[in-house]
This record gives structure tokens, C-alpha cells and sequence, in this order.
């Protein structure tokens, strides 16, 4: 599933229709990435309309239009953002196609895990404006992440990595690197991390993030080869850092990748 970094990379995939306007839409209305959006809107505000902007929250997208038109894409499992020439013939899983002059802006997602959300209106929605604080914003606070863990103290650390609501954009590959960078192991309880720990999360959490946007986000290039994240697939998969054989298992309902030395279990 498409996580911060990715998020950022796909987002700007359609940075090339900026300014533009959108000539015409083509939409698989019957499609689950659309339900509760309202389709007539959708398509009689965004005709005619110009790509003004777009931002990113955590896996979460807005594209902003004129015409008061705001586009929130997630990407769920299998969503891309993609451009095509202004000729292009939509396929079976191009859910929305956006025709400009030039190019043809695509959300394309075989699997229907995304969704695509629309409002018209002066100024952004509720739903993105209710957002919990982003990793890189000033309300994302050493004390802030200690609240989260504290209130979700009897869950697996790895599991609150999860939350959105306290963690926006962190997923399964990135809460796996952060617990490896810190050292701690995914199964121990959120709520028994001591001060040094906490700090500690707070610290990888913001590193990992930095790093993946400047990596993933910026071209979609390889991770550092002393990540774990280069390792915890492969089969007897070793630590990068020690070269303990990798271990795995299902926390928080993902399965997980750690190193049981240098992550130890207390």
C-alpha cells in the first residue's frame, strides 16, 4: 500500500497538467473508488476547470481546481496517478481520466481499495481540513507522540505506527524502519516505552519520513542499502546492520520484519 513517500511521488505525477484546463471527464462511475461522490458534480465542475494546485497529507491527496472544484484521491492498495498523451484511450482499471490539451491526466486502480472524493465550495472540505497533524508539521510534537502511545499503551508499538490518526502516511514498510532504526522491538507494548525510547521513535519516526521523501518521493529511487527496508523480503533475509537472520510475523494485522538482535523483546 502506497505510504507518505509514495503518496508524494504519485501526487506529483500530475504536475505537468498545473495551470491547465481540463477539457473533458471520463469516469467508471460504477466503480466502489466512488461511493458517496457525487458524480454529476464531479464532472460539471471539473469540465472546464483549471488544475490550480495540489497537495499531499499523509496518503492523503487534494487537488485543488478552479470553478471552487477540490479532488481528494487516496490510493488504497494498488491506486496510481499517472499521465498519458492527450490521445489516450482509458483501459479497463482508469477509474478517472482528466483530458487537457496536451496530456491526459489518469487514476488507475485494479483492485477498487482507493477512493476518490469530491466538494465544491470556497473553501477546502472537512475532510481535509480535519486531518489529524502531518510527521513534518510543528504540531507534531515530542509531547504530541507521547500522548498517542500513552493512550494506545496496551497496543503493539508496531500497531499504533499504524494509526493514522497519531502517525499520518506511516504504513507497514516505513513502521518496520522506524522500529529498526530505533532499535525496539514491534511487539512491545506502546505504553512500557521509558522516556529515551519515546525520544527515540519521535527521532526515527521524523528521519525515516525525511529521508523517503527526499528518496522515494523525489524519483522513486532505491533505499539506502543499510536500510532494513532493502532486506525484509528476501528469503532468510539478513540484518543489514548485524547480520542476524530476519524474523517475521503478523502484529497489528501486517506482517512484520525485525532483527531479533538487535531488537530484542523485553
Amino acid at each position: 500500500m502506497p505510504e507518505l513517500a509514495e503518496v508524494e511521488f504519485y501526487r506529483k505525477q500530475w504536475d505537468s497538467g498545473l495551470r491547465q484546463k481540463i477539457l473533458s471527464v471520463d469516469i467508471h462511475a460504477d466503480k466502489r473508488v466512488f461511493r458517496g461522490t457525487d458524480i454529476d458534480l464531479l464532472r460539471r465542475t471539473l469540465a472546464g476547470a483549471t488544475l490550480l494546485q495540489s497537495r499531499a497529507h499523509g496518503k492523503q491527496m487534494l487537488f485543488c481546481f478552479s470553478k471552487g472544484g477540490w479532488l481528494g484521491l487516496h490510493l488504497g492498495m494498488t491506486g496510481k496517478l499517472r499521465t498519458e498523451s492527450a490521445a489516450f484511450v482509458p483501459v479497463k482499471h482508469d477509474h478517472l481520466v482528466l483530458r487537457q490539451k496536451k496530456q491526459t491526466l489518469v487514476f488507475g486502480d485494479p483492485r477498487l481499495f482507493g477512493r476518490v472524493l469530491f466538494e465544491r465550495g470556497t473553501a477546502a472540505p472537512a475532510w481535509w481540513t480535519n486531518l489529524p497533524p502531518g510527521i513534518f508539521s510543528a504540531q507534531f510534537t515530542l509531547a504530541a507522540c507521547e500522548r498517542f502511545l500513552k493512550r494506545h499503551g496496551k497496543a503493539p508499538v508496531k500497531a499504533v505506527l499504524l494509526l493514522q490518526a497519531g502517525f499520518p502516511g506511516i504504513g507497514n514498510w516505513m513502521a518496520d524502519e522506524i522500529l529498526w532504526q530505533s532499535r525496539l522491538h514491534p511487539r512491545g507494548a506502546a505504553g512500557k516505552l521509558d522516556g529515551t525510547a519515546r525520544k527515540i521513535l519521535f527521532r526515527e519516526t521524523r528521519f525515516v519520513a525525511k529521508q523517503a521523501m527526499k528518496i522515494v518521493g523525489e524519483d522513486f529511487s532505491d533505499l539506502p542499502k543499510s536500510w532494513l527496508f532493502r532486506y525484509r523480503w528476501k528469503k532468510k533475509g539478513i540484518c543489514p546492520r548485524c547480520a542476524a537472520v530476519l524474523e517475521h510475523a503478523s502484529i497489528g494485522g501486517r506482517t512484520t520484519c525485525w532483527c531479533p538482535e538487535c531488537q530484542v523483546e523485553n
